[in-house]
């Protein structure tokens, strides 16, 4: 049955591809061009929703290198079988933001490993691993009810650590994370409170620019 689904995804996809908007999301969302078809992520959602929980057909999906299929793939996948291997091997295949953004949101933050990649994606100097630890950071402050509030506390250390690496894509996630928990973990506010305080007093723009954004939702909360 997984054979024939997989067939079945692949003739779909190559069936829809637009060669247009293949272009346009290399351009809008980094998207290698060879990797992918330009199919709607709404229509990869329905084939995701049409097939439910098969995580040996995600593998298989994954291993095709394509966009779509890796959407797929993350949509598909079971949290319970997403192993560290899985989520480490994923995580550096991922030649995208659009894609390191969907593992993290659909599958990632609720692998029963989730907590323990934050620290050793921040330490590697790949960007979409870089980025990874911190849309992870940020899909848990949204997704992960059942964490206590001092994990996030600990987490800061992350974004205090590493607020200095100029790339767009790592301090806007690092934005994201702390505007999440914010808005999610009001026990955490004076953590947070403290370390954008620091951020924002920095001689380095690059963290300043992940401090800033948050000084009014804090005085908001």
């Amino acid at each position: 049955m997984t054979t024939d689904r997989f067939a079945e995804i692949q003739r779909e996809l190559t069936s829809r591809a637009d060669p247009e908007a293949a272009r346009a999301q290399e351009k809008n969302y980094g998207i290698p061009a060879d990797h992918v078809y330009g199919v709607p992520m709404r229509e990869m959602k329905k084939l995701a929703a049409d097939i439910g929980t098969d995580h040996a057909l995600a593998e298989r999906l994954w291993d095709t290198g394509n966009y779509e299929s890796r959407t797929i793939a993350a949509f598909i996948a079971d949290p319970v079988e997403t192993s560290i291997d899985v989520m480490d091997r994923w995580c550096r295949d991922s030649d995208s933001w659009a894609l390191v953004d969907t593992l993290c949101f659909r599958l990632f933050d609720r692998a029963p490993e989730r907590w323990s990649r934050l620290e050793p994606w921040a330490q590697d100097d790949e960007l979409y691993v870089k980025r990874a630890a911190f849309a992870l950071l940020w899909a848990l402050a949204l997704h992960d009810k059942d964490a206590d509030d001092h994990q996030f506390v600990d987490a800061l250390a992350l974004v205090r650590e590493h607020a200095d690496d100029d790339r767009h894509l790592v301090t806007k996630a690092q934005t994201m994370a702390l505007r999440a928990i914010v808005s999610k973990r009001p026990a955490a506010i004076p953590a947070v409170s403290d370390l954008v305080a620091d951020l924002v007093e920095s001689p380095s723009a690059a963290r300043r620019r992940v401090g800033r954004p948050i000084l009014k939702l804090i005085a908001d909360a």
